[in-house]
């Protein structure tokens, strides 16, 4: 049986909702969906179309979220489900966005025992936008935590304060997207209304859990040295010990312009270094900043190649030759 959704209410004649859970506050007549394609109108009752059903599970390095300080070197749970409340021309997970991946059903004490059996440290909700389905990250992750395992999120952030503020208390780690400098491009390129949302979540996601930012470098849309800097400087303004993956955008979807130059990459991570204590450079073929190093004293934290990840100067989450404190949760306390 679906449960009812959180975070809604009736409007007009009682027959239309509005959903409350992100700032698309979508209006849905009987019988629709919202954007997200996760929660529709159900006779006049908001539902949450997919709980309990998912669209892709996996077993992968913690690395590929990417949470390159949660946890290094282990491996975690992963699942994913369909739709966004983003509509991005360049996504480069459109098959599950737009809804054509198939469902299967799942009980979460399956999923808790799965991991157990294969030594996760626990779930990680990820591949499409998975917090629009909130009622089942949100029961999956109580029944995680009961289990005495870790939850992970990687996600655009595009959530109301209360939501988000209630799946904050419940995740210990998240990977959230920052696309953009500016409004006007989240409202052009993915249709965030009320953009400013995401960088207030970042900061509160930091005050609770362990967070890292992901931004993807598009090719004719965000390639500008002025608007990174200012990516940069929003993310330090919170606390430049948050750490930065860049990543190589790929021609994709709706959107066909070559991939992203790798001398701005290569530009782009000596810019943020100067103000970032931790970057990385994601889906290139190099290790160039793929390892880390102690922000303090420039000893190698942890050496990564690929997906390989090897730590090798960590005294828990201190620096094993200058001994300060890193961003670093390890070793995984589970």
């Amino acid at each position: 049986m679906e449960p009812e959704a959180k975070y809604w209410h009736k409007i007009d004649d009682g027959e239309k909702v509005q959903c409350d859970l992100c700032p698309q506050s979508c209006v849905i007549k009987p019988g629709r969906k919202g954007t997200c394609k996760n929660r529709g109108n159900k006779k006049g009752r908001l539902t949450p179309l997919i709980y309990g059903k998912v669209a892709a599970v996996h077993m992968d390095p913690i690395e590929k979220k990417p949470l390159y300080h949660f946890c290094p070197g282990s491996q975690i749970l992963s699942v994913g489900f369909i739709g966004c409340n983003f509509h991005c021309p360049f996504c480069q997970n459109y098959s599950l966005v737009e809804g054509d991946a198939p469902l299967d059903g799942v009980e979460i004490d399956d999923l808790v025992r799965t991991a157990r059996k294969h030594n996760s440290v626990g779930i990680s909700f990820t591949y499409n936008e998975p917090l629009v389905n909130f009622e089942w990250v949100r029961d999956c992750s109580k029944a995680f935590r009961e289990a005495g395992m870790k939850t992970t999120a990687v996600t655009n952030g595009y959530l109301n304060p209360e939501p988000f503020k209630e799946l904050v208390e419940l995740i210990d780690a998240f990977n959230i997207d920052l696309k953009y400098s500016t409004d006007e491009n989240y409202r052009e390129y993915s249709g965030a209304r009320k953009p400013q949302v995401i960088k207030d979540n970042i900061k509160l996601a930091y005050e609770v859990s362990h967070v890292e930012v992901t931004h993807l470098v598009v090719t004719g849309i965000n390639d500008d040295e002025a608007a990174f800097l200012a990516l940069v400087e929003q993310i330090a303004a919170i606390n430049p010990e948050i750490p930065l993956h860049i990543s190589r955008y790929h021609p994709m979807y709706k959107y066909h312009e070559p991939s992203t130059p790798l001398e701005f990459l290569e530009k782009a991570f000596k810019i943020a270094s100067e103000r970032l204590q931790y970057v990385y450079l994601g889906n290139v073929l190099s290790d160039e900043g793929s390892s880390s190093h102690c922000p303090h004293c420039g000893a190698l934290l942890v050496r990564r190649s690929g997906y390989h990840t090897s730590v090798m100067g960590l005294d828990g989450s201190n620096c094993a030759d200058c001994g300060k404190e890193t961003n670093f949760i390890y070793p995984c306390p589970v």
